[in-house]
C-alpha cells in the first residue's frame, strides 16, 4: 500500500511539472501573439502617431509611411481642437527607420497648412538625409513650410486637385520695429529659399518672385500653385496619385539595391 502511495504522489507531482511547463509554453506564445497583434495598440498608434506599428510578419511591405498632416506644431503646444503633426514624434520614427533593415524605402504623404518654421526645416533636412530611397506625395495640400518637406524627398508627386501657397514668412506675437528684425526675417526666409532652390527645379530667383507676388492672395503676399502649376514651376516633379509615388518608389528601391549589390 505504501508503495502504492508513493508511486501516485511522483505520477502527481510529474503531471504537475509537465502542466506548468505547457502553460508556461502556452502564455509566452500568447504574449507574443499579443505583442504582435494587438488592436489596442494598433489603434494607439494611428491616434497618436498617424502610422502602422512596425510588424515582424516576412510579408509586411517594406515601405514605411510617414504621415505630415494638419499643422506642424513646433515648442509650443497648440491647442487640442487642432489637428497636428508633433515633430518629436516624427524624428525618432525617422531615426529607427534608418537602422531598421526591413524598411527599404519611405512614403511621405502630405496635407498641411504648415505650421512652425524651425520645426518644419528640421523634419525637411532630416528626411531630406535619409539614407533610403524617399517619395513625397501632396495630397489637399502643402502650404508654406510644408513646401520644404514635399520637396525633401528624391521624388516628388502632387495630386492634380492638390494646392501649394508660397508666401513670405509670418510671425505672431511681439514684434519689436528695429532692422535686426527684418534682418532675422530676411535670413530665415533666404534659408526656405535655399533648401527649396537646392531640393527641387525651381531657381531661388523664380522662387523668390511666387513668394513675393501680389494680387494673388486675397490678404496676403505670394502664390496658390495648383496640381500641374506646381509641376510646371518645377517645385513638384510631377502629377500622380498613390499608384504613381508606390510604382516609382518601388523603382528606386530597386535602382538603390542594385547599386549596393
Amino acid at each position: 500500500m505504501p508503495n502504492n502511495k508513493e508511486a501516485f504522489n511522483q505520477n502527481t507531482i510529474q503531471n504537475k511539472k509537465e502542466n506548468s511547463k505547457e502553460n508556461t509554453k502556452d502564455q509566452k506564445e500568447n504574449d507574443k501573439n499579443n505583442e504582435e497583434s494587438n488592436p489596442n495598440d494598433v489603434i494607439e498608434s494611428i491616434k497618436e502617431l498617424g502610422q502602422l506599428p512596425p510588424h515582424s510578419s516576412e510579408n509586411e511591405s517594406p515601405i514605411h509611411c510617414l504621415t505630415i498632416i494638419g499643422q506642424i506644431e513646433g515648442h509650443v503646444s497648440l491647442p487640442p481642437q487642432n489637428k497636428t503633426t508633433k515633430y518629436e514624434h516624427l524624428i525618432p520614427q525617422i531615426v529607427g527607420l534608418c537602422d531598421n533593415p526591413k524598411v527599404r524605402g519611405v512614403l511621405v504623404i502630405l496635407n498641411t497648412v504648415g505650421g512652425d518654421v524651425e520645426a518644419g526645416l528640421a523634419l525637411a533636412e532630416l528626411i531630406a538625409s535619409i539614407s533610403k530611397p524617399v517619395v513625397s506625395l501632396v495630397l489637399g495640400g502643402a502650404h508654406s513650410i510644408g513646401v520644404p518637406i514635399a520637396v525633401s524627398s528624391d521624388y516628388s508627386y502632387i495630386t492634380p486637385t492638390a494646392t501649394m501657397t508660397i508666401h513670405p514668412v509670418r510671425m505672431s506675437g511681439t514684434v519689436i520695429g528695429v532692422q535686426q528684425t527684418f534682418e532675422f526675417f530676411d535670413q530665415m526666409q533666404e534659408r526656405i529659399v535655399a533648401f527649396v532652390s537646392k531640393n527641387s527645379h525651381i531657381s531661388e530667383e523664380r522662387f523668390r518672385e511666387l513668394m513675393l507676388d501680389v494680387g494673388k492672395l486675397a490678404r496676403d503676399v505670394g502664390t496658390i500653385l495648383v496640381g500641374r502649376e506646381a509641376v510646371k514651376e518645377k517645385i513638384i516633379d510631377e502629377v500622380g496619385g498613390l499608384k504613381e509615388a508606390m510604382d516609382k518608389l518601388h523603382e528606386l528601391i530597386a535602382s538603390n539595391e542594385g547599386e549596393h549589390a
